[in-house]
């Protein structure tokens, strides 16, 4: 399953599609396409795990789930699951993955803090939803998309080698020290992560 880097790169590939309109749309995804077409594209964002195409009124959001994949401007052989075909030729493809619309604003539906991508990230609010849960074994907590958006295994298993903390440790057996270093670990490795992905682009 793609994590949160690998879905910042998406977005950074795809910025060429910002303004552009959608002149048609096929795939076998359940939406409604009518709705699609013909909107111009407003803006491209991330958020942990979810690939977010804004439009006017609501967003398409796309979760990569375990074997998804994508292709700009070129199409694999296998049926897309949702397939944006743009001004200047250009098409945006995607596959095996999930399609939904997300309705009104993003800013209403997602808290950016929670993203440890993002430049709104709270490292302070991931601390206490982190005590919140001392009950919890520190290595699902690390999962928890409410808390640490775009982290997965990759990261987890990274962060909790870095940190010396045993994956099945309960979160309030730490000392806030530890949660304090695991909490910085998550963002700091995240970017290691997505600078050693951009080198293979």
């Amino acid at each position: 399953m793609p994590e949160g880097p690998s879905i910042v790169i998406l977005k950074d590939l795809a910025q060429e599609f910002t303004g552009r309109k959608i002149l048609h749309v096929e795939g076998n995804s359940k939406i409604d396409k009518t709705r699609v077409q013909g909107q111009h594209i407003k803006s491209l964002r991330s958020w942990g795990k979810h690939f977010l195409i804004e439009l006017s009124g609501f967003s398409i959001r796309i979760h990569m789930l375990m074997f998804g994949s994508y292709r700009i401007n070129e199409r694999r052989d296998s049926p897309a699951r949702l397939s944006l075909q743009c001004t200047d030729n250009t098409e945006l493809n995607f596959y095996a993955c999930s399609v939904k619309f997300i309705e009104g604003e993003l800013d209403e539906s997602y808290d950016w803090t929670g993203d440890v991508m993002s430049d709104q990230w709270n490292p302070a609010a991931a601390r206490k939803k982190l005590r919140s849960l001392p009950q919890t074994f520190v290595c699902d907590a690390l999962l928890d998309q409410d808390i640490f958006a775009g982290v997965g295994n990759i990261i987890k298993n990274e962060v909790l080698f870095r940190v010396r903390v045993h994956p099945l440790s309960a979160v309030g057996a730490l000392p806030a020290a530890k949660l304090r270093t695991i909490v910085e670990e998550a963002r700091n490795y995240s970017f290691e992560f997505l600078n050693g992905r951009r080198r293979l682009y």
